[in-house]
């Protein structure tokens, strides 16, 4: 493919980011009603009598300023710890792929370009092929500007990645540290308690915990049945009752008769229907306690005195039978996912290993559209499959766009239906949290994405197609030696396709409009989430980490891929920090628990590079090279598993010594009342806060109170220090936590 196809594949990219970004500074200076989701604005009507002003169609950059400007203690009072990170991985992923593009560009690339003698061409009519390693020749002495800058690079990104892991590990206790006192860290999660035929679920935790943990233990919140299923059933039940009791009061109605003998009216069946009324009472709460008892659920919270007690208890063995009385440290509040809750702990492991079938095979089914996208890139056979598009294809400009843009958009269309799909599993896996939910949903959508995108896209467009099959696993690198540079275009417009223009797509919210446009078209008022989202972690994540293991494979390879990675990532970093400040809101946060992921996937990324790497060395047959790349791999892998000692336990759990040191803060300021009372009515379930039968086992919830304490004020607040004047340094303000009730 030449590399006008490239040229015209960016620049269709380009156009519509413009359009798009156009669009979103004018609708910035002059709301109206099409910008009704936008952010959490409420749109402003325009007036009818506004003139046409040519000024207002003139992109303006003060979105851009602003979030430019934006501090990071800022992004943390509004967006959380996580928003944090995900700028981090933005800021990591500039200051690597640019030291990258430095070396790769003034050194490797001229390398590949002058690597055979040949008669070249003008650069937009040369092939890609002349910028890859694949034009080098064999025996070559100049690949050792290839490992050389394979060192730079694992050099590089290895000593950001320890000074961020560093960085984000202490910044992650400082939040700890510094944020108000969290339920969280004060209550432990107790699945598969014992059921006993003499007493409730209730009274088995409250004996258990007030014999084995009598001077730390404080109460407990017992689990109900929650979800669609339950709630129907309840209804059906409640329905029930109520006819019962509407027949029975209709059949036994008091007569009213004149009383002769004291001329006053007879009502005898009144105080008949009082006594039935008495028994029937007695009778319905009976009933009523067997029926929470089967609402009962083998889970409950358990509340201790101290967050070193609840750490502790989280961490140790409770019985002898290591399915019983299983404690993990609660989530945060308005993190829990309560549906899942309820999942008996000895079906997890079922789920785990069914989600993994289910990922796996919508994985091989998903090969069918990559199969025919990376048909569409060779134009041979596609002339053969479809004869009649032969006189279409004989433009050139057509070929270009068919063969170099189509495939790729066609992918990033087929990808669109993949974070659902990956959500519905981590859901049926039986996370406990929101956070974990989606932090597993991250991991698939990764996985999947490096599988389809770069493996199979390879295998299926060159090493199937030319080699058919390889004899061996010790032959992959050599395989993927031959076939990654013949798809550096691919990989290339993939960066347009689902970096450049998703980043105008993110920014115009387009999605979020269409629903809402539906919604208003259809008179469907959804209040449920007051207008606000959440940030799509599970898919912007994975996305931003399969350039990264684009850039970091292709990086010798085709250096050419470098810049235009480095324009995605520069234009990510402006528009999800104005996302952050404008669009999202942070109902909840998982402590900086994506950097690991981030962490784990780069490393992977470096030795599959330098893998490759000995595969081409070893096709273009330079010893020299190839022994000087294997203790890079082995220096790699060692740097990743002291990583792992090093930071890895801090994301896992909280020290004992932090713990210990909030404890006594907290008791010599005397706050450590204050927060027992209010660990009571932390964790409610939304379903059963208005069953009047639901008894309150320890723990009280009041609905008005919880909204009052749990409401979204960590980045209302942030925003609105935003609107103040700056003076000074900022100083980050103590703010309540947002609680999500229900299942949503």
């Amino acid at each position: 493919m030449e590399v006008a196809a490239l040229l015209t594949s960016a620049g269709i990219n380009i156009a519509v980011c413009v359009t798009l970004f156009s669009i979103y500074s004018v609708l910035r200076k002059q709301p109206s009603n099409f910008t009704v989701y936008f952010g959490r604005r409420v749109a402003s009507k325009r007036s009818k009598n506004v003139n046409f002003c040519l000024e207002r169609f003139v992109p303006t950059p003060s979105w851009i300023l602003k979030a430019w400007e934006t501090t990071e203690d800022e992004i943390l009072a509004i967006g959380g710890l996580d928003a944090v990170v995900f700028v981090r991985i933005l800021v990591f992923s500039l200051r690597v792929f640019s030291i990258a593009a430095a070396v790769c560009l003034f050194l490797v690339l001229p390398v590949n370009y002058h690597g055979k003698d040949r008669l070249h061409k003008d650069i937009p009519l040369e092939s890609m092929d002349v910028f890859t390693i694949a034009n080098v020749q064999q025996h070559s002495e100049w690949l050792w500007a290839h490992c050389l800058a394979l060192y730079v690079i694992t050099f590089s990104a290895c000593s950001l990645l320890f000074f961020e892991y560093k960085s984000i590990a202490n910044l992650r206790t400082l939040h700890i540290i510094g944020a108000p006192p969290s339920p969280s860290l004060f209550t432990i999660l107790v699945r598969s308690v014992p059921w006993s035929p003499e007493e409730s679920y209730c009274e088995t935790v409250k004996k258990f915990f007030s014999s084995y943990h009598a001077s730390t233990y404080l109460s407990h919140q017992i689990i109900y049945k929650c979800g669609t299923v339950q709630k129907m059933k309840d209804d059906a039940e409640h329905v029930f009752r109520v006819l019962k009791d509407g027949t029975m009061e209709n059949t036994s109605k008091p007569i009213f008769t004149h009383c002769c003998s004291c001329g006053g009216n007879a009502n005898s069946f009144q105080m008949i229907n009082i006594e039935r009324n008495s028994a029937l009472e007695s009778t319905t709460n009976t009933s009523s306690d067997l029926d929470m008892r089967k609402k009962e659920c083998a889970a409950a919270f358990v509340f201790f005195k101290s967050r070193y007690a609840a750490l502790l208890a989280s961490k140790i063995l409770q019985s002898s039978n290591p399915m019983l009385w299983v404690t993990d440290i609660a989530p945060e509040p308005q993190d829990v996912y309560w549906s899942n809750i309820c999942i008996p702990y000895r079906q997890l492991w079922i789920r785990k290993i069914a989600t993994l079938i289910a990922s796996i095979a919508f994985m091989l089914v998903f090969l069918l559209p990559v199969t025919f996208v990376q048909g569409l890139t060779q134009l041979d056979k596609l002339q053969k499959m479809f004869p009649f598009l032969t006189e279409i294809l004989k433009s050139k400009m057509v070929n270009q766009v068919v063969t170099g843009y189509l495939p790729s958009l066609i992918l990033v269309l087929f990808l669109f239906a993949v974070p659902p799909m990956m959500m519905l599993f981590s859901s049926l896996e039986g996370c406990i949290s929101r956070s974990g939910r989606k932090k597993s949903a991250c991991y698939k959508v990764l996985y999947f994405l490096i599988w389809n995108v770069f493996f199979v896209n390879v295998f299926t467009g060159s090493v199937i197609s030319q080699l058919s099959v390889f004899s061996s696993v010790a032959d992959l690198p050599v395989q993927l030696a031959k076939a990654v540079p013949s798809q550096a275009t691919f990989f290339t417009t993939y960066i347009f396709t689902s970096g450049w223009a998703s980043l105008g797509c993110e920014i115009m919210q387009i999605y979020p409009l269409l629903c809402n446009f539906i919604q208003r078209l259809l008179k469907l008022n959804d209040d449920s989430q007051n207008g606000t989202q959440n940030f799509p972690y599970h898919t912007e994540v994975p996305r931003i980490l399969l350039f990264g293991f684009l850039g970091f494979t292709n990086a010798i390879l085709a250096p050419i891929m470098l810049p235009f990675l480095i324009i995605y990532f520069f234009l990510a970093y402006l528009v999800y920090r104005n996302q952050f400040l404008n669009v999202y809101v942070a109902k909840y946060d998982s402590g900086g628990q994506y950097w690991p992921i981030v962490h784990n996937t780069t490393v992977f990324s470096l030795i599959f590079a330098q893998i490759i790497a000995l595969g081409v060395f070893g096709v273009k047959h330079s010893p020299v090279a190839s022994g000087f790349t294997f203790p890079l791999v082995v220096g790699t892998f060692l740097f990743h598993q002291y990583c792992r000692q090093r930071f890895l336990p801090s994301f896992k759990s909280n020290s004992a010594q932090t713990a210990i040191d909030m404890d006594r803060r907290d008791e010599e300021s005397g706050k450590l009342r204050e927060i027992h009372q209010h660990l009571h009515s932390a964790y409610c379930q939304y379903g059963l806060l208005h069953d009047p039968d639901l008894p309150r086992c320890f723990s009280h919830c009041d609905p008005d109170e919880e909204d009052a304490q749990f409401s979204p004020q960590r980045s209302l607040k942030g925003k609105e220090i935003l609107k103040k004047e700056k003076s000074g340094s900022f100083h980050r303000t103590s703010s309540t936590k947002a609680v999500v009730l229900g299942g949503m």
